[in-house]
């Protein structure tokens, strides 16, 4: 039984590097933001949510201390 769950989650993640491929995550030659790294780690997790119409996105506002004056 623990193998068939171990072998169900390397597939589900399986599919979701390559609907992270698809979808340009792994491929664009772009600085790694909170946002870029959020939204490709998401595509992996959801699997194959991701061709049922899931789209996860993240959302990184980070509050930064303004300077003083």
């Amino acid at each position: 039984m623990r193998n068939l769950i171990g072998i169900v989650v390397i597939v589900w993640l399986v599919i979701g590097v390559i609907a992270a491929f698809q979808r340009g995550y792994l491929t664009d030659k772009k600085d790694v933001s909170c946002r870029s790294f959020g939204d490709t780690a998401l595509t992996i997790i959801a699997g194959p949510l991701d061709y049922l119409g899931v789209n996860p996105k993240v959302d990184c506002h980070v509050k930064t201390p303004q300077p003083s004056k």
